[in-house]
């Protein structure tokens, strides 16, 4: 009766004993009130429209092209097949840290011997023995898990395994983001080349008429060499617009998981870059910072080594395991007999002097913990920034276009006045060279600012966690890797399990495993 009441005693520690803090979200009580700077400069009477889809948010554009390479991405971009692979690694280590609850020593153990003995002196000299030996045995090493150290281990595993997914999901909305913003750096540097040509055309006219003038002694070797020089000038800025255009072609090739080339994708006639109204983006709640993939990862980061609090002070309390062992020998040496044998009892392990390494082991967890909590505290102000800069920048830039616009049209008409004046010999050539140069600078500065224009909504909806749906594990890595996986190692359904939502608040994530 005793033996039953000592058992029932351990049972009860076992499932009521869990040491170190349990895990408390980080407040970001600031941001629940915080709205961006660009609020202030939304005005009223602008009409309301419809809000995109954050997970689809690039579809305001209304691209076809820009839609058909982020779907690419999705399926082909390498990082974001390996972000796929460590959700798996996560869920195999989730495997490993639950087995902690079952015995952890299950050896099988066995040995055949041959014995031959010489005897050399004394009354048995010159005789010789062989016999042979056999024993096999079957230990068992179940260490209980009174202070919680194998359930605190599982929490920490399953935080992981969240934080791998939540990094997933943020790959999803880097990639997105790096394709638009490339895409769209592609098109821009495209426009800014095909103006380049356009500006050389016109300035090449300039400098054949200065030529012509020059030959009938009717203009000046300056105009003529002012001409050339513009016209030349113009011409060498192409290959390096060319060479950047290149560049980022393969970069998105390289985001697409595809060699250096063509882009089929580019061949759009007559593309425009598309117009995008700011009051189509400034209804955005900014609370959406919280849901950001990284932040959620940067939260479960913190789940997993809160865990390591209590696997830490464990070690101050004895370990106490239950041990078996049965075994069987034998030889067939004449006159022995067979041997059974059985083990059971309780084993207890406790370093008593640990010379303050376990409390400082202790605190050493403590302050990578209290890190993480910090690093989670300066990633929302950093995403906050991000999306604070964005959102201030479309506004600002949107503005900023109105303004090239009309100087766009006020050079135009410029350089028209320009060349009238000229044939009518009102002004000088310097008059016309100068109305192209200030022509030209102007349509690139309206292309350029249309380009960060995009640009900063991009990094809007990047900022706010935008572009990631969930994946399902069948759909986390292509069914070829998954295929030379299952064919190389036995992976049973694993690859193929069904994985929790790791949008739960880690604390009722934790609390629900502290019931199982």
């Amino acid at each position: 009766m005793l033996r039953f009441a000592i058992a029932i005693g351990i049972l009860t520690l076992v499932a009521c004993t869990t040491l170190g803090p349990d895990y408390q979200e980080p407040k970001v009580d600031w941001l629940e009130g915080w709205e961006t700077s660009s609020a202030d400069e939304i005005t009223s009477d602008q009409p309301a429209q419809k809000q995109a889809d954050l997970r689809f948010w690039w579809e305001i554009f209304n691209d076809p092209a820009l839609n058909q390479l982020i779907a690419v991405a999705r399926q082909e971009n390498l990082q974001l097949r390996i972000a796929g692979l460590r959700v798996f690694e996560s869920m195999a280590l989730v495997g490993i840290a639950g087995s902690n609850l079952y015995p952890q020593v299950q050896q099988v153990g066995g040995a055949v011997s041959y014995v031959n003995n010489g005897f050399h002196g004394g009354g048995a000299s010159g005789s010789r023995q062989s016999f042979g030996s056999y024993n096999v045995a079957f230990n068992v090493g179940w260490e209980l898990d009174f202070w919680g150290r194998f359930q605190r281990g599982i929490e920490s595993a399953d935080a992981t395994f969240f934080t791998s997914i939540a990094n997933q999901r943020d790959m999803q909305v880097l990639i997105s983001a790096q394709v638009a913003n490339l895409y769209f750096g592609y098109r821009t540097t495209e426009a800014r080349i095909a103006i380049a040509h356009k500006n050389a055309e016109i300035q090449k006219r300039s400098y054949e008429i200065t030529s012509s003038l020059y030959r009938n002694g009717q203009e000046s070797e300056l105009d003529l060499q002012q001409a050339k020089t513009q016209y030349l000038s113009t011409l060498s800025g192409i290959p390096e617009l060319e060479i950047s255009l290149i560049r980022i072609r393969n970069s998105l090739a390289v985001l697409l998981g595809r060699a250096p080339g063509d882009l089929a994708e580019f061949d759009t006639p007559d593309y425009k870059l598309p117009v995008i109204s700011p009051s189509s983006v400034h209804n955005i709640p900014t609370n959406l910072l919280n849901r950001r993939p990284d932040i959620r990862a940067a939260a479960w980061k913190i789940a997993a080594q809160s865990a390591q609090i209590g696997i830490s002070e464990a070690d101050y309390y004895p370990a106490i395991a239950l041990l078996g062992s049965i075994g069987w020998s034998a030889s067939n040496l004449s006159g022995t007999s067979d041997t059974g044998s059985l083990l059971v009892g309780p084993g207890l392990r406790w370093n008593i002097f640990d010379y303050g390494r376990i409390e400082n082991n202790v605190r050493v967890q403590d302050t990578r913990l209290q890190q993480l909590i910090e690093s989670y505290q300066n990633s929302v102000l950093l995403a906050a920034k991000e999306v604070d800069d964005a959102a201030y920048g479309i506004h600002k830039t949107a503005e900023q276009e109105v303004l090239i616009g009309r100087a766009v049209e006020a050079s135009e008409r410029a350089l028209e006045i320009a060349n009238t004046r000229y044939r009518e010999g009102y002004a000088d050539f310097q008059r016309v060279l100068d109305a192209q140069q200030a022509m030209f600078i102007q349509a690139e500065r309206q292309l350029l600012t249309r380009g960060v224009y995009l640009a900063s909504i991009i990094t809007l909806y990047k900022g706010l966690g935008g572009g990631w749906v969930e994946t399902a594990a069948d759909q986390l890595i292509p069914d070829e890797v998954r295929k030379t996986m299952q064919d190389r190692t036995d992976w049973g359904d694993l690859l193929n399990t069904p994985k929790p939502d790791p949008q739960v608040n880690p604390e009722s994530t934790q609390e629900s495993s502290q019931h199982e």
